[in-house]
């Protein structure tokens, strides 16, 4: 009796709750796009010094962030934003690509034909948009910053910006120069994009099933944990990535045996510090920002 009381229970309170209104693919473009340009400015210090670690030095200080004190003291606090405006653009769109395929796939997979979980669901819709995003997005904005910093940290800068990066590699490698890193950036962004849109969502799944109040710092909290455990399963990936789309670009098998010819295998979490300390930041951001700006355009255009 007490099983059949809590099974009619349950169906009505199942039954007092409004279907989950699917956003429409403009809303989720473009709530991503402002969650990840409002991300990279915000923690794009964390990107730098995590990027200057997984590059090949050698000279001057080697924690990062000894290397941006020194750099904020002796060149300003500009200097640590060499490359922002080119991954800024770059995470604009990568966002925007992110969600707007990660809703959609995430849509088609729910379907109860299809029976698939929901945990399940996450992993796969966000596989599919970190391989989207790699190959639109990430690969040549990723290449054009890393040259940039690369460039920075050699002590003899010679490029500018981001426009005149991207015409020095066009000029010396043609378009395939912007795409040096694609295998390891789609691979890391793949695996990103699953450990990050997959733990988040089982993370709020079970915040709602636990009935705990949806504000602010729980969603925070949810995209910052999500963070953490993105950070150390794809670490290596991000590692490959960086070595290879270096000043000279290498493949990625060369970048792979670099990296552990110069530091042994614990160099493939290089920079995992840094990286950590931006995800825990833009966990958060990212997640709280693209749901309160798809609220609010939901409210004014549907």
């Amino acid at each position: 009796m007490i099983e059949d009381f809590k099974s009619v229970n349950g169906a009505r309170h199942a039954l007092k709750q409004p279907p989950k209104k699917q956003p429409m693919p403009l809303i989720s473009f473009v709530s991503g796009a402002t969650a990840g340009g409002v991300e990279s400015v915000i923690t794009y210090p964390f990107e730098y010094a995590k990027t200057h670690a997984q590059l090949r030095t050698h000279y001057g200080p080697k924690n990062p962030l000894l290397i941006i004190q020194h750099l904020v003291q002796t060149r300003g606090i500009a200097s640590i934003y060499a490359g922002c405006s080119s991954l800024a653009a770059g995470t604009m769109l990568k966002g925007g690509v992110r969600f707007f395929f990660y809703d959609n796939i995430k849509q088609a997979l729910s379907s109860p034909s299809l029976g698939m979980p929901i945990f399940l669901q996450g992993i796969m819709a966000g596989m599919a948009a970190g391989a989207a995003e790699s190959v639109i997005a990430v690969t040549p904005s990723e290449r054009i910053k890393t040259v940039l910093i690369d460039d920075a940290s050699s002590g003899t800068r010679k490029l500018d910006g981001g426009l005149q990066a991207m015409r020095v590699i066009l000029r010396e490698q043609q378009l395939r120069g912007l795409y040096k890193g694609l295998v390891p950036t789609t691979a890391k962004q793949s695996a990103t994009s699953a450990v990050r849109m997959g733990s988040y969502n089982a993370l709020k799944e079970l915040s709602q099933r636990y009935e705990i109040n949806q504000n602010f710092l729980t969603t925070f909290l949810m995209g910052a944990v999500a963070g953490t455990i993105t950070v150390y399963t794809t670490q290596p990936f991000d590692s490959i990535k960086t070595r290879s789309q270096g000043l000279t670009g290498m493949g990625a098998g060369t970048a792979l045996r670099s990296i552990i010819q110069d530091y042994g295998i614990k160099g493939l979490w290089s920079g995992s510090t840094m990286r950590l300390g931006r995800l825990l930041l833009s966990g958060g951001i990212v997640f709280t920002v693209y749901e309160k700006t798809q609220g609010v355009m939901e409210f004014l255009f549907t």
